[in-house]
Parts: structure tokens; sequence; C-alpha cells
């Protein structure tokens, strides 16, 4: 039996955004607030009931929000150009290493209703 869990957390940041359909609100310096959810798939373990101790995971995030969070992403290391893809790589490889590694990322803007899904599974 699988089950997957979820958990969600928020940032504020700015960036900048050159592309093909040019306008000057993207190339201009503005913000989002971005949500992002990880999901994790697994059996439950059957010593502690969980497929992933959801403090553990809620810490890892609070570290990935730390380095997002009131920040201009065109400056953070490793992100590239800050697209809703790039946002996705970013979180799947700052939490590759977590047991069991997530199996889905999901970066959306509600404001504006753009959204991305990164399945890894």
């Amino acid at each position: 039996m699988q089950f997957t869990v979820h958990q969600r957390f928020f940032f504020d940041a700015a960036h900048t955004l050159e592309r093909a359909i040019e306008t000057e609100s993207s190339r201009r310096i503005h913000g989002h607030t971005y949500w992002a959810e990880v999901s994790v798939r697994g059996p439950r373990n059957p010593d502690n009931g969980m497929v992933i101790d959801l403090g553990h995971l809620r810490a890892r995030l609070e570290l990935l929000r730390d380095q997002l969070d009131h920040h201009f992403l065109d400056e953070v290391p490793g992100l590239g150009k800050p697209t809703l893809e790039n946002l996705c790589l970013f979180i799947a490889n700052a939490l590759a290493d977590l047991e069991p590694a997530p199996s889905r990322i999901r970066v959306w803007r509600d404001s504006i209703g753009d959204g991305c899904v990164l399945d890894l599974s």
C-alpha cells in the first residue's frame, strides 16, 4: 500500500523575466507570492505509522523558504532563470537526499493563476 503525504510553504520574492512575448512588466523587477507543495510517496513505516516524519520535512522546507523568501530570485545560487519550472527543479534538488525522496513538486502563483508540477516518481 502506497501513501502520498504533502506539505506546503509560501514565499514572497521578486524577479525579472525575459520571454518570447515581451512585456514591460516582465522585464521590470516585480514580485509574487509563490506557493510550493512537496509530496512524498511510499509505504507506511510499521514502526512509526508514517511515510515520512512531517516534522523533519517541515524543517527542510523552512530552510528552503529561508533561501527564497524576500529574495531577488535572479540572484539565488543554483536556481538559474527564475521560472516556475526552475523553481520546481531547485526544490527537488534541495530535497533529493530525503528518504523517501519527493515524488512530486508543485509551485504556483494564485494571484495570476500560473503553476507548474514536476513529477519525480
